[in-house]
């Protein structure tokens, strides 16, 4: 009965790695916007909405899983479904309890709670372990030490979460970084140190390719992800800032060594603002419904940018938060973590990799 505390991972399509793929993956996730705002006519994102996809390609039926924040982001990870507390946001920093041992045939866990134990595998540990660098790029982490550390920040378990609201000085909150959520990662506290840092960190890592990860996960604070508007900062907040931040912060990641040879960014939202879904979401027997009143988190769209995409491209093809996992999972060549190997699920196929570098970077 040993394999049972071990979930399911599905193997990759692409065992090893496709031989020519994103080898340094950037992905920025912003807040609580629906497709139709974000990506309209007059939206208030101009840059997001109508140059970003001029130099890539737009992803009009990408899809969240879930309401509220939390649960989104932890399937972006580690493929697994929302629960009821990671559905609220997870105030108090709660244990993981499980309802059952083990996981079910979807690799996922039973039971409820926030924190989860050490055998809940993330795309963090598959990279890790295949021997691949990653980082969590976390604004405002440590900004008030009395909240959190500036590496690894988190919440004690068992205690109220006081970083979920912003304060003028620290906007960084812990259900906006999904690292921190899982034993598998915090245990090792000098490990996740090394790991889940302050955006800060970004700029001297983007300066090569040896010193940036395969693998960056970026969240801007309750203001510059478009979660609070106006901010605690007095700054406009919602898309305004959000744009302000992309503005800032993706011309660098294009003009970086690691990206110019074989990267790909991807800027998405956590959630929308209705409960539609696509790609045959599921959830797990006894699970609540992922969007709450619905199977879903709302359609929010995305933009992609890479040398392997041809700028301009509108991709129509239906994708959600695991189709993203289930992507990089392939790209790097690990097995599917949860419901990133659901069946008939689709990693990003010809529609968004339609174009042939000139110079094409080679796997590490």
């Amino acid at each position: 009965m040993a394999c049972a505390a071990v979930p399911r991972a599905h193997p990759s399509a692409h065992a090893g790695g496709p031989a020519h793929a994103p080898r340094h993956v950037f992905v920025i996730v912003l807040e609580n916007e629906p497709f139709r705002v974000t990506f309209g006519e007059h939206s208030p994102a101009p840059y997001l909405a109508h140059g970003l996809p001029k130099q890539g390609a737009l992803l009009t039926q990408y899809f969240a899983i879930g309401h509220l924040s939390l649960d989104n982001y932890i399937a972006m990870i580690s493929g697994q479904a929302p629960n009821h507390e990671t559905q609220e946001d997870c105030h108090v920093f709660s244990e993981f309890v499980r309802s059952k041992p083990g996981f079910d045939k979807h690799g996922q866990i039973r039971g409820h709670g926030c924190v989860y134990p050490a055998d809940v595998k993330t795309l963090a540990n598959q990279l890790q372990d295949a021997g691949f660098s990653w980082k969590g790029y976390m604004e405002d982490m440590g900004a008030d030490p009395a909240r959190e550390a500036a590496a690894c920040g988190h919440a004690k378990i068992g205690e109220v979460d006081e970083t979920n609201h912003a304060s003028p000085d620290d906007q960084y909150a812990d259900k906006h970084n999904p690292f921190v959520y899982f034993h598998s990662i915090i245990d090792d506290e000098a490990d996740c140190a090394a790991h889940v840092v302050n955006l800060d960190v970004l700029s001297k890592d983007l300066q090569s390719v040896a010193t940036t990860p395969n693998f960056a996960y970026i969240t801007p604070n309750l203001c510059h992800d478009g979660h609070d508007a106006p901010c605690r900062n007095g700054e406009p907040g919602g898309l305004i800032s959000a744009d302000r931040f992309l503005r800032e912060w993706v011309p660098r990641i294009l003009a970086s060594p690691a990206f110019r040879q074989d990267g790909l960014l991807i800027v998405t939202f956590d959630e929308g603002t209705d409960a539609a879904a696509c790609c045959g979401e599921t959830r797990p027997a006894g699970a609540p419904q992922p969007g709450k009143f619905g199977p879903g988190g709302g359609r929010i769209g995305a933009v992609v940018l890479s040398p392997f995409v041809k700028p301009g491209t509108v991709s129509h093809q239906p994708y959600n938060h695991y189709s993203l996992l289930r992507s990089i999972e392939d790209w790097f060549g690990l097995p599917h973590l949860g419901y990133a190997g659901q069946k008939g699920l689709r990693p990003f196929g010809p529609d968004v990799f339609n174009h042939e570098p000139h110079t094409r970077g080679s796997p590490p």
